[in-house]
Order: structure tokens, then C-alpha cells, then sequence
């Protein structure tokens, strides 16, 4: 089980993702209002809080979102994880979809500190039932 530290959006790709503390999961879409939604496998990406901790504990004072997450998440290490695994929160659940991602352009993240972590660390899942997620949250590997 873990804990939901931060649910993040962006109004338009290509920019960070702003906590918004709370947000409705839709079937097969993503998080409402976020630019990354869409009918793909790549609907809500995750990502360790624990990892961006350790990021931070580099010297990179970066924000939730930052890294282009939807979902940061304390207590679960995803990329540990097999494609297919399910989450549940409340009502909503996630199945994994992809383990990390090529980065074609680097984020401002990686600009300024030479490095970004949601390239390997990071994970990607398609909404199969709806709900609202929000911070503080448990969110349970089915």
C-alpha cells in the first residue's frame, strides 16, 4: 500500500504539472483536465516520492509534478513492478501499462540539474474504473 503525496495536471504539453490536491480519474482517459489524457496506454503516469526524495537529497529543489507525474506516491516502488499489475483507490483502479520512457527532449528538470529520474523511475497506467483520487489517499497493489 501506498500513500497519495500529490495528484498533478498540466493544462497544455511539453509544461510541469501543478498538485491540484485533487482530480477525477476517468475510464480508459486519465485524469480530467490533464493535457496527457487521451485513449492511449499512457493515460496516468506514476512516480515514487521516495525517489524524488532522494532526488531532492542531491541539492534539486524540484516540486511535485515537476517531473511530468500525474500521481506521486509514497511507500511503493513501481518500476519494481511488472507491466499488468492493478492498483485501486477508493473506487477508481489502474492497470500498469509501461515502465519508464525515452526521454526525446529533456525537461527543464534534467536542464537544470543534468538529470531527471521519471525516464526510469517513472511509470505509466490506463484508467479502467473511475473515481476521484486525492492526496492522502491510500493506493493498494492488487
Amino acid at each position: 500500500m501506498g500513500k497519495v503525496m500529490a495528484v498533478c495536471i498540466s493544462e497544455k504539453r511539453g509544461t510541469k504539472k501543478v498538485n491540484v490536491n485533487e482530480a477525477k480519474l476517468i475510464p480508459n482517459f486519465g485524469l480530467d483536465q490533464d493535457a496527457h489524457a487521451g485513449n492511449w496506454h499512457r493515460q496516468v503516469s506514476l512516480l515514487s516520492f521516495d525517489k524524488v526524495e532522494e532526488f531532492r537529497k542531491r541539492g534539486a529543489a524540484v516540486l511535485e509534478g515537476a517531473f511530468g507525474e500525474n500521481l506521486l506516491v509514497e511507500g511503493i516502488d513501481f518500476k519494481s513492478l511488472p507491466v499488468g499489475t492493478k492498483f485501486s483507490c477508493g473506487e477508481a483502479e489502474l492497470e500498469l501499462t509501461q515502465i519508464g520512457k525515452e526521454c526525446h527532449s529533456h525537461c527543464e528538470i534534467y536542464k537544470q540539474v543534468g538529470d531527471c529520474i521519471m525516464p526510469r523511475e517513472g511509470v505509466f497506467a490506463r484508467v479502467l474504473k473511475g473515481g476521484t483520487i486525492k492526496v492522502g489517499d491510500d493506493l493498494y497493489v492488487i
